[in-house]
């Protein structure tokens, strides 16, 4: 596969999320009328992942930087597979369950709202530079390998610290809203 096969297809699956995102926020498709008890319990489970992918991430660092290139690599694909189950656990939140508000009188609003749309931003951001980064890490084993070295490590000095800050704030943001949850 020719790597502008790859890029048009990661940024196909990237607006796809998006796209999915959006619609589901928006409450545009239909609704079960009873919601299952497990959707309630989708927003720690996604806190819990992103806490973490959090951890797995500075594991990862760690690794890379002590030479451990397949420890890294094993850490980084666990670290995927993660956010993947949050992705889909995330949607399935957002489209079953009603959306909670952060108190409007509540003086840490400006706070929670800084945090929360940054948080929601990045993700949008930083999805198509994972994945782009996981093609180039993955090629490092072929013929090329020392220029998808430098392509990976050139993306990843983006895609590292805005994914980390994205797991990170996503704890913060569940802790601050968490309890104004009507459930």
């Amino acid at each position: 596969m020719s790597d502008k096969l790859v890029f048009r297809i990661v940024m196909g699956v990237s607006i796809f999320v998006f796209i999915a995102v959006i619609i589901l926020n928006k409450k545009i498709l239909p609704v079960p009328e009873v919601i299952p008890d497990f959707v309630f319990k989708l927003p720690k489970l996604n806190a819990m992942i992103n806490g973490t992918c959090s951890l797995l991430l500075l594991l990862s660092l760690y690794m890379i930087k002590q030479k451990n290139i397949a420890l890294h690599k094993k850490l980084n694909i666990i670290t995927f597979c993660l956010s993947a189950v949050f992705l889909v656990s995330y949607i399935t939140f957002h489209w079953l369950a009603q959306e909670t508000m952060f108190p409007a009188g509540n003086s840490l609003r400006p706070v929670y709202l800084v945090i929360l749309i940054s948080h929601i931003v990045l993700a949008g951001l930083v999805l198509p530079l994972i994945l782009l980064s996981f093609y180039y890490g993955l090629k490092i084993q072929q013929a090329d390998s020392a220029m998808y070295i430098q392509k990976h490590k050139k993306l990843t000095r983006w895609s590292f610290p805005i994914w980390l800050y994205v797991t990170i704030t996503g704890v913060v943001v569940y802790l601050m809203i968490s309890p104004y949850y009507p459930f």
